[in-house]
């Protein structure tokens, strides 16, 4: 069964770090878009970034740039959100998703509906 897992998720201060990750059962993500979306309580899932299997190219939604970076380790299989500089805003459930290889090519996150597999999700919660 195709499945994605992430972790990484907590608890932290404002200011702090985490760092997601996510890995694949059954199939190996090196060939997908990868793509890293959050929902907030009462707030509609947003696309937060993604990157590109091919040449590496991400995307970050503007409330993250230069706070958070997408990477890939294509031997480990695993995908990472890493996190910095965490603001309670940024509160919210953190899924991974894999979808085609050419949604990450156009400087705009893909849509929710155009990936193919996703994650069950980990919390994540910014407080002092």
């Amino acid at each position: 069964q195709v499945q994605l897992v992430e972790s990484g998720g907590g608890l932290v201060q404002p200011g702090e770090s985490l760092t997601l990750s996510c890995t694949a059962s059954a199939f190996s993500l090196d060939y997908y878009t990868i793509g890293w979306f959050r929902q907030a309580p009462g707030k509609e899932r947003e696309g937060v970034s993604c990157i590109s299997p091919s040449d590496g190219s991400t995307y970050y939604v503007d409330s993250v740039k230069g706070r958070f970076t997408i990477s890939r380790d294509n031997a480990k299989n695993m995908i990472y959100l890493q996190m910095n500089s965490l603001k309670p805003e940024d509160t919210a459930v953190y899924y991974c998703a894999a979808g085609p290889p050419l949604l990450c090519l156009f400087g705009i996150s893909p849509e929710s509906s155009a990936m193919d597999y996703w994650g069950k999700g980990t919390p994540v919660t910014v407080s002092s």
